[in-house]
Parts: structure tokens; C-alpha cells; sequence
């Protein structure tokens, strides 16, 4: 395996995932070269003028050239371009993916061709904001990056893409595909959902009363801004790990009524009970 610095990468998607990928790898000078695969003439035209890129195309065959091949499209695009980015792919040659769920895709890696080398991925770390134009070479820094081996990945691509993550600024942590899986079911997946509700939910009450977002405030700024995610990207998020959001959706729902029950009922004790323990590992965990 050549060394890292010595490597071409080919990033199959330029929007905020590839596009702060390339960008940090270049601006840290991490690499040899970076091809660009990107559907859109526009993105690879202007990765192209900033030097984001030394050869871009809407070419999958572009792969063949490279190293290490990462996937940063959406989950299902990703497994959908799997099985031809493995016949393209050299010998010897790594791929890794962005995406957010990691059980699917690694299923899919474990088919590749023997030759290829696969290792699943997933940077914590993300804007609410999609596309090229939002693309942050300071995005991973300081973020945890999940790695997740298959039984079949040598413990060599392992450390070379543990490598790449240090190359970034982020901090590898090597995980089980379904506890990663199960693990942001909760502290990812279900605060989007969350948020799209509150959002959907506030939009019905203003057909009825046009004051509904006049008098929204900070708060509801906040604790909605998730549901101007990317659509694609978040609605495959939680098709592919559906029975762990499933699970967590359900049990946020106990959850909810078991506070309106104890609202309606004027029962302080346990309001104040949820509410205190919440705030309490809120501030223990942001110290804030």
C-alpha cells in the first residue's frame, strides 16, 4: 500500500460530504491527486477552477485510477454505485464510504470482488445545509469518525483509514455496524424526525392562525433547524436503519405521552422530574 501522501483518491460525489473531504485532504496535502466523480457539470467545472479536483467526471470509470475510492452520496445512491465501483476498481484498492447508516452498506461491501479492499465510514459531524457551495475543509476537525471493518477488511486498510481520518483533523472510532447503527437511531435519526415534526406540526396550527410564526422565536429556530436537512439524504437515513428508528421513534412516543399525561393531570412532581433530569445531563454533557 502506498503511503498516504503518495495516494490518488477518487471521491464519487462532490456535495458537502465529498466536497469538504477534498478540501481538507487538499488543504492539509494529503494526497497525490483527487479525481472527482459528480453527476453535476457544474460542481465538477467549478471544483475544477478552485483545485479542488485534478480531473473531474460524471464517469464512474474514473475509479479505476484510484487508491481509495470514497462513496459520499446518499445511502441508497451509495449501494446502488457499489457493485460497479468494485469493477472498476484496481487491485488492491480501498474503498470507504460517508454515509450515515453503516449495516446495508457494509452488506454490500462484503460482495465486492475479493481484490477490493472495503472499510464502511461515518464523520460525525454535518450542516443542515446540502451541496457543493456548503463544502467546509474545517468540517471533520475535532469530529468523530466511525469505521466499521468487515470480517474480510486487512488490518492494513484499517490503519490507512485511520490515517485518512487523522489527515482531516477527526478522531477514528472503530464500531460494530449495528450498534453504530442502533447507537444513532437515537442521537442522530431521531432528532431529525423530531424536528420535521415540529415543523409540520407548526405549519398545520398556521393554516389555522396566521400569528404562528410571527411569534416563533429562538427557541423553535433551534430546536427546528435539523428539518432543513437534505430530504434525500435524511429520508434515506431512515429507511435504511427503519427498525431502529422504528424502535426509538416508539419509545420517544411512550415518552411524549407519559409527559402529556402527567401535563393534563397537573401532576408536578413527575414534570418536574422529567424536566430536571433532562436539564441535568443536558448541561453535565454541553456545560451549558
Amino acid at each position: 500500500m502506498k503511503s498516504l501522501d503518495e495516494s490518488v483518491f477518487a471521491i464519487v460525489g462532490l456535495g458537502l460530504m465529498g466536497g469538504s473531504l477534498a478540501l481538507a485532504l487538499r488543504a492539509g496535502a494529503a494526497c497525490k491527486e483527487i479525481l472527482a466523480v459528480e453527476r453535476n457539470d457544474d460542481v465538477c467545472a467549478r471544483a475544477l477552477a478552485r483545485g479542488v479536483a485534478d480531473q473531474a467526471s460524471a464517469d464512474l470509470a474514473l475509479a479505476a485510477q484510484a487508491d481509495i475510492v470514497v462513496l459520499a452520496a446518499p445511502v441508497r445512491t451509495i449501494l446502488a454505485q457499489l457493485p460497479e465501483v468494485g469493477r472498476q476498481m484496481r487491485g488492491g484498492a480501498i474503498v470507504i464510504d460517508l454515509g450515515s447508516t453503516k449495516q446495508e452498506i457494509t452488506r454490500a461491501m462484503a460482495s465486492l470482488p475479493a481484490s477490493v479492499q472495503p472499510i464502511g465510514g461515518h464523520p460525525m459531524c454535518g450542516k443542515e445545509v446540502a451541496g457543493f457551495d456548503a463544502a467546509d475543509a474545517q468540517l471533520f476537525r475535532g469530529a468523530v469518525f466511525v469505521l466499521t471493518p468487515l470480517a474480510r477488511t486487512a488490518p492494513s486498510t484499517l490503519e490507512c483509514a485511520e490515517a485518512i481520518v487523522r489527515s482531516i483533523g477527526a478522531h477514528p472510532q472503530v464500531l460494530d455496524p449495528a450498534r453504530h447503527d442502533q447507537i444513532v437511531a437515537t442521537t442522530s435519526h431521531l432528532p431529525f424526525a423530531l424536528a420535521a415534526l415540529l415543523m409540520t406540526t407548526a405549519d398545520d396550527l398556521a393554516h389555522q392562525d396566521e400569528l404562528v410564526f410571527a411569534l416563533a422565536a429562538s427557541g423553535f429556530r433551534d430546536t427546528s433547524r435539523l428539518a432543513a436537512s437534505d430530504t434525500q439524504m435524511m429520508s434515506d437515513v431512515l429507511l435504511t436503519n427503519r427498525r431502529n428508528v422504528g424502535n426509538v421513534l416508539r419509545d420517544y412516543g411512550r415518552r411524549l405521552n407519559r409527559l402529556a399525561d402527567a401535563v393534563e393531570r397537573e401532576d408536578e412532581s413527575t414534570v418536574n422530574a422529567i424536566l430536571q433530569r433532562a436539564a441535568a445531563k443536558r448541561r453535565e454533557l454541553f456545560h451549558a
